[in-house]
């Protein structure tokens, strides 16, 4: 009886081979992007003024907020903040950062336009967005972001809108402070709150 072994791979199985599993990675990895997300509920909107209290008006500039806001940002993503950045210096807000696919970051930008609602929230309207070298719909970009990117409860990411919330007047802030925004104008550097100090808080 005569048995047969089988020798070391030739260079082109090895090739094939890998060729394959980079294929079965690259499938994967649009599968997970254009996988839908579930419908995001923007919450109920909230009016300082219904509550009794002094209001104050604070003036703030573009610089001032971008301390601030990547000040939060660093202390909310921890281990991960560095790769986000809200930045305010121009006309509009760009939120810039990386997210991670099989062991490799790849780069997003997202340009957004701000509108200040009724109560004093925020709307910001996705103007321009790209993600990486990959030629996909903005909708799917927006998608994949909020996947991969964590937010705080009153920060809401709507890809079917392609807008981002932020619920201004329901923050968490010390001394149950309420905030809302009164102006913002990032052209002319023009950025005004309205900072609400409830009765309660005073105790009266």
């Amino acid at each position: 009886m005569r048995v047969q072994l089988k020798g070391k791979p030739t260079w082109k199985q090895l090739f094939l081979g890998l060729a394959g599993a980079n294929g079965i990675l690259f499938i994967l990895f649009f599968v997970l992007l254009l996988w839908p997300v579930s419908e995001t509920e923007i919450p109920e909107k909230a009016f300082i003024e219904e509550e009794p209290g002094a209001e104050f008006t604070v003036t703030s500039s573009k610089q001032n907020l971008n301390e601030l806001v990547n000040e939060y940002v660093d202390k909310f993503m921890k281990d991960q903040s560095d790769k986000y950045t809200v930045d305010f210096g121009g006309e509009n807000v760009r939120l810039l950062g990386s997210i991670e696919a099989f062991q490799t970051d790849i780069p997003f930008s997202i340009t957004l336009e701000p509108a200040v609602q009724e109560n004093g929230d925020l709307v910001l309207y996705t103007s321009d967005m790209s993600l990486g070298l990959l030629q996909l719909p903005e909708k799917k970009i927006l998608e994949y972001v909020k996947k991969e990117l964590a937010t705080p409860d009153w920060v809401n990411i709507d890809p079917s809108n392609q807008s981002i919330y932020i619920g201004v007047t329901q923050m968490d802030v010390k001394s149950n402070f309420k905030v809302k925004v009164q102006s913002f104008d990032l052209k002319n550097d023009q950025i005004t709150f309205r900072i609400k100090v409830p009765n309660k808080t005073l105790g009266l």
